[in-house]
């Protein structure tokens, strides 16, 4: 027997002692794989080709954990597939196993690190060197928070975890003595983003357990069950999740069920979990106050690519557009889209359909709010916010021209947040606008409303300070211009 069956068969008989062998479908050891892989690539995502050879003692141990966890997903994937148990093939790639005391209570991988919905996996026990989780209650309320790195599975009352997030919050704020200068603003943005998956990770800690109707059995627990039938469907069976993630739920439902007002709609939309919030309004003042394009009057159709909550497509049918196209390729986005023209009386004029970018056919007026930050998203939800090597934004610009009747224009809805971070240059911008066929007919700019602007405390306050929002005019270069 090599390594690799022998190892097999321990997480066999591991997840069988516990009954967690129920939630071991391929598709669920399948999705926390990829959560695994994804926490071993934060270890190196920002290094150098050089730096990721020869990691520091604290990345080569955090990786080496990770690593450890993707194999022990993969050997367990590989025997529950069909496929693998038709073609015998298995990795043999040999690792001493860890030996964990059987426990009754659930382990801390059993905790949902994804924004599309719980994930009741109960395969393995901490990583290696990690300590077991630990079951805690009131009393450790006002006592030493535990290690860093411990699962916290609180036991006690629902209101007294929230004291003991907040008491778990303000320590991960506290700023290290030899916190690393950055040395420009690009740097800065790096260290900001790992600073807050490492602070995202560390109040991940604290799990509440659902029963299977998302029903919590804790003094003073509010029914949040609602809430996260909204965001991730019917439950399944009893599973443990975050509280930070399950507060975000409930925060989500709450802006769901009251909406969000906005004055350009002289009404409110309602954002659905995992969709885009349109909290930032100067980008929707921009829509509502350009000036609409001449050849309108002749097709009144419009487009709204990548419509989130559907805020653009709206205002766009409130100014007269006759008929607006809206398109999005999330399920949930299309969802909210749908519901929000409904409740605000557009169902006729405003279509949301699933596409790729652009619908069929060509409109006068095309618009796109696409993220503003040239990076890679870390959850389904930073989706709204970070555009990897500006995939959205490059698509958007190379096939506005063929989607526009002669005459219309495509509105551009960008930060230049990413210029002041060293992310995007406005010449490489203007660059991409010139190499698509557009020209630039005119631009309207707003300054930033939110708090962060004036906030000295905040790492990106010098680029947020400068941060302006513009509405690019963009029209189909005639073809005899160079």
């Amino acid at each position: 027997m090599t390594e690799v069956e022998e190892l097999r068969n321990q997480l066999r008989q591991f997840a069988e002692e516990r009954d967690w062998d129920q939630f071991h479908s391929p598709k669920n050891l399948a999705m926390a794989l990829a959560g695994e892989a994804g926490e071993l690539l934060e270890n190196f995502q920002w290094l150098t080709e050089e730096q990721s050879r020869r990691p520091s003692p604290e990345v080569l141990a955090a990786a080496g954990e990770e690593i450890a966890d993707v194999l022990l997903y993969l050997i367990r994937l590989a025997d529950k597939h069909p496929t693998s148990r038709q073609d015998g093939r298995r990795g043999e790639v040999p690792y001493q196993a860890r030996n964990r005391p059987q426990s009754t209570e659930p382990s801390m991988d059993l905790i949902t690190r994804s924004s599309t919905g719980p994930r009741a996996i109960g395969l393995l026990a901490p990583s290696s060197g990690a300590p077991p989780p630990a079951i805690v209650d009131d009393r450790v309320i006002g006592q030493t928070v535990p290690t860093a790195g411990t699962a916290l599975l609180w036991r006690g009352d629902f209101q007294n975890a929230r004291q003991m997030l907040t008491a778990m919050a303000k320590r991960a704020d506290r700023h290290p003595r030899k916190a690393k200068k950055p040395s420009s603003p690009a740097e800065a943005f790096h260290l900001h983003r790992q600073a807050q998956a490492q602070r995202a990770r560390t109040l991940g800690m604290l799990l509440i357990e659902l029963d299977a109707d998302y029903g919590i059995a804790l003094r003073r627990a509010p029914d949040i069950r609602q809430a996260c039938v909204e965001a991730w469907g019917p439950g399944e069976g009893s599973t443990v999740v975050s509280l930070r993630e399950l507060l975000g739920l409930v925060g989500a439902h709450e802006w769901r069920a009251k909406g969000i007002p906005i004055p350009a709609l002289d009404g409110r939309i309602h954002p659905h979990y995992g969709v885009f919030t349109p909290i930032r309004r100067e980008y929707v003042d921009l829509v509502a106050q350009a000036p609409l394009p001449q050849a309108l009057s002749s097709l009144g159709l419009a487009f709204d690519v990548g419509t989130g909550t559907g805020v653009l497509a709206a205002v766009l049918a409130r100014r007269g557009i006759a008929r607006v196209v809206a398109t999005d390729q999330d399920p949930r986005a299309l969802a909210c889209a749908r519901e929000n023209v409904d409740r605000l009386g557009l169902a006729k004029r405003v279509e949301v359909v699933e596409a790729d970018l652009f619908p069929e056919g060509r409109a006068a007026l095309v618009v796109c709010n696409p993220p503003w930050v040239p990076a890679r998203p870390a959850t389904p939800i930073e989706r709204g916010i970070y555009d990897p090597e500006s995939r959205m934004l490059r698509g958007f610009l190379a096939g506005l021209a063929a989607h526009l009747v002669p005459g219309g224009e495509g509105w551009l809805v960008l930060s230049d947040l990413a210029e002041h971070l060293g992310l995007r240059s406005r010449e490489g911008f203007l660059a991409m606008i010139a190499a698509a066929g557009l020209e630039v007919a005119g631009r309207l700019d707003a300054k930033p409303r939110h708090p962060k602007a004036s906030d000295v405390s905040d790492p990106l306050h010098g680029a947020r300070a400068a941060e302006v929002t513009s509405l690019w005019r963009l029209t189909a270069r005639p073809p005899n211009l160079p």
